[in-house]
């Protein structure tokens, strides 16, 4: 049998049990839109070199393929998703966000090629998502496809911010490349600090934020301190403090907030050292080759978003 059947070119269609149906009717319109899905989920699939990921897309592929047969042919009750699909689902979006630090706020699309591309097919899934209310009140309802295509977009939404995470973690990975040494331990020096600094920076502009990035070496003195634009007054010093307590206590500034509390290992830290230590979040002590050259202090947001900075430049040595 050839490709082309000229049975549509009266503008209609056929179901399994139904003849001459209008291209327009909303059954139709809702397996075009789902076909539509299926395969901008094919290029995001085709696009990943993860297993993992192509894996779980094909199975998604497959479950659309199911909705499809289910919505041609009602009478066939052997087209069903069971409530286990919409729980794989749930429990894929609760580890996917639980892995990366996600923003709330609105995201422009295309913070890379790859996350974009599932950004299209999110908007595709809701569009079908809505093509499918008109077909549950005309011909019967299947509360699991409701549930289902409303996860799935929720799915693609999540799995875009971790693919844009991603991908900011690359430049990183990139100044780890260029900051680092098989050889002996990278010593401290102007150099290394401004490379460091520089990666801070750009990734506190792309978070909206103004910042002090503070670098010591491994005897807690300063070797740079670079002020951004608008940057509060007070996160000078704070940030300087933060890179000489991560060295001096050889852990990240934020762990300490529960240790200086009364009863606990570093009751009163906080008041010693003349005054030079701080336990708020932001402070990391850098590592070479498994020996600490210095540390790295950040200030200008909340503890937590500037252990965040701390930690991205982290990665960065």
């Amino acid at each position: 049998m050839g490709i082309y059947t000229k049975t549509g070119d009266q503008g209609t269609t056929t179901l399994v049990n139904a003849n001459h149906i209008s291209k327009s009717d909303d059954r139709i319109e809702l397996l075009g839109t789902i076909d539509e899905l299926t395969s901008h989920l094919g290029i995001v699939k085709a696009a990943s070199d993860d297993a993992g990921l192509k894996e779980f897309l094909e199975r998604i592929q497959q479950n659309l393929m199911t909705v499809m047969a289910r919505e041609a042919d009602f009478s066939n009750r052997s087209y069903r998703l069971g409530p286990d699909e919409v729980k794989v689902l749930e429990e894929e979006i609760d580890r996917l966000e639980n892995s990366f630090l996600r923003e709330h706020q609105f995201i422009l699309p295309g913070g890379c090629q790859r996350s974009a591309q599932i950004d299209v097919a999110r908007t595709v899934a809701r569009r079908a998502e809505r093509r499918l209310a008109p077909v549950d009140r005309k011909y019967g309802s299947d509360p699991v496809i409701r549930q289902y295509m409303n996860r799935l977009s929720d799915y693609l939404y999540v799995l875009a911010r971790y693919t844009d995470a991603l991908a900011k973690e690359a430049p990183a990975a990139k100044n780890a490349a260029v900051l680092s040494s098989k050889g002996a331990p990278l010593t401290m020096n102007l150099d290394v600090a401004k490379r460091l600094i520089e990666a801070v920076e750009k990734h506190a502009l792309e978070k909206g934020m103004r910042a002090v990035v503070a670098v010591c070496n491994d005897q807690g003195n300063p070797v740079a301190v670079h002020v951004m634009d608008d940057a509060f007054l007070v996160s000078y010093d704070v940030a300087v403090k933060k890179a000489y307590t991560a060295v001096a206590v050889k852990m990240p500034t934020i762990e300490l907030k529960e240790l200086v509390m009364p009863g606990q290992t570093f009751y009163g830290l906080e008041n010693l050292d003349n005054g030079k230590l701080s336990v708020l979040g932001g402070g990391v002590p850098l590592y070479s080759n498994g020996h600490i050259i210095g540390g790295l202090g950040v200030s200008g947001g909340t503890g937590e978003e500037d252990n965040e900075l701390a930690v991205y430049g982290q990665r960065c040595l």
